[in-house]
């Protein structure tokens, strides 16, 4: 597995992103979406990855720069048929790494709150990232979970 900074052009990471907003959609009320599609991505202060194995995009997320000590972890995803084969947690481990280098103190992230969401949750706790009150333009949401943790 290659994880690698994306230009977002290639079609593949345009299917995998479309899916990735199209399923988050259908499971999060309209005033708790807070997915980000491929032209949100491309905005600056905006890094994006993909996770490939064998050219194939088997995961993909993004750090998104708040301030200069904070950062937020956005479009985590893993490809259905690779989940629990380590993609996340690979992941993860190197957006945090890149986090620390660029200066950033603390990474925050917001996910959902519901059951479907449990796995992420766990991931995200598993690294150290523990709940917090909302951040950056956030509100509270009953569908929304809001977690950090120092780089």
């Amino acid at each position: 597995m290659d994880i690698v900074v994306d230009d977002l052009s290639g079609p593949e990471v345009a299917e995998f992103l479309g899916e990735h907003v199209r399923q988050l959609r259908a499971i999060s009320p309209p005033e708790s979406k807070h997915a980000l599609d491929l032209d949100a991505l491309r905005a600056p202060g905006i890094t994006f990855w993909t996770v490939r194995d064998g050219g194939a995009v088997v995961g993909c997320g993004a750090l998104k720069r708040l301030d200069a000590g904070h950062a937020e972890l956005k479009s985590m995803r893993t490809a259905t048929a690779r989940k629990r084969s380590g993609v996340a947690s690979r992941l993860l481990a190197h957006i945090i790494d890149e986090a620390g280098r660029r200066g950033f103190t603390r990474l925050s992230l917001e996910t959902g709150s519901a059951p479907f969401f449990l796995p992420a949750r766990r991931l995200y706790e598993r690294f150290g990232f523990v709940r917090c009150e909302p951040f950056a333009d956030y509100r509270a949401d009953p569908n929304s979970t809001f977690m950090t943790r120092e780089v």
